[in-house]
């Protein structure tokens, strides 16, 4: 399997990502939580890509070997995971997300139902305003795997997130899975409950991990994906 980083041009920026699984399989990508990168997802992406399918985990700007460009709303984020589908020739593919990279996710299920063919949300918080606030980050010291603008501007969207977002949720069409963490996640499960109301097409389930789930519970996250991923379609990409 080649698992190391390639990159790509996607929506005016670098994109690094990683591969597993055979090339004419159904495409899978996998977009991380924020501060990791792709390399995140080596434990479960395997098994995943013996579906057969062709997994796809690209590091998100402003995190691991992807550009750094300075600018991270979430809809830019969107913006370079349609133009990585685009790059490599990909039109339609199921996408998981976990935390940030779940928000990307969703934000391009409303905007292009028709490239997403399931969605799988890990733990993604839904976006209403934070109350209290989240409070102003300090930077840790030393080099950082991520940009730390990244932080700053991420933790703004999040305490107050643009409300188009959730009023855009009934454009999600597509079969979602969303995977709660349990009550000992920092995401409050009753946002995912609510996730599940207001899509047309959801079912949802709870993996007590936390909500590193992929992460703390990878045999229990894996079985999970994987029936609701099965039979992985044939349909040419």
């Amino acid at each position: 399997m080649d698992t190391e980083p390639r990159t790509v041009r996607a929506n005016g920026i670098t994109l690094a990502y990683r591969v597993w699984g055979p090339e004419d399989a159904p495409p899978l990508v996998l977009l991380h939580a924020r501060g990791a990168d792709g390399a995140d997802w080596a434990e479960v992406a395997p098994a995943l890509a013996a579906g057969p399918r062709r997994v796809y985990a690209p590091d998100l700007r402003g995190h691991g070997r992807s550009d750094w460009p300075g600018g991270y709303a979430y809809e830019a984020m969107r913006d370079d995971v349609f133009a990585f589908l685009g790059a490599l020739g990909i039109a339609r593919a199921d996408v998981v997300g976990h935390s940030l990279g779940g928000a990307a996710a969703y934000l391009l299920a409303q905007y292009s139902p028709r490239l997403v063919r399931r969605l799988v949300l890990e733990d993604v918080p839904a976006p209403v305003p934070l109350d209290p606030p989240r409070p102003p980050a300090e930077r840790p010291d030393g080099d950082l795997p991520y940009d730390w603008a990244m932080i700053l501007a991420t933790d703004e969207q999040r305490n107050a997130p643009d409300p188009v977002w959730w009023d855009h949720m009934g454009r999600i069409t597509m079969s979602t899975l969303l995977i709660g963490g349990g009550p000992t996640s920092l995401i409050p499960q009753e946002q995912i409950a609510a996730f599940a109301e207001l899509l047309p097409d959801a079912r949802r389930v709870t993996i007590d991990a936390g909500h590193l789930v992929h992460e703390a519970r990878p045999e229990e996250f894996l079985a999970a994906v994987g029936e609701f991923l099965s039979p992985a379609d044939r349909t040419p990409s």
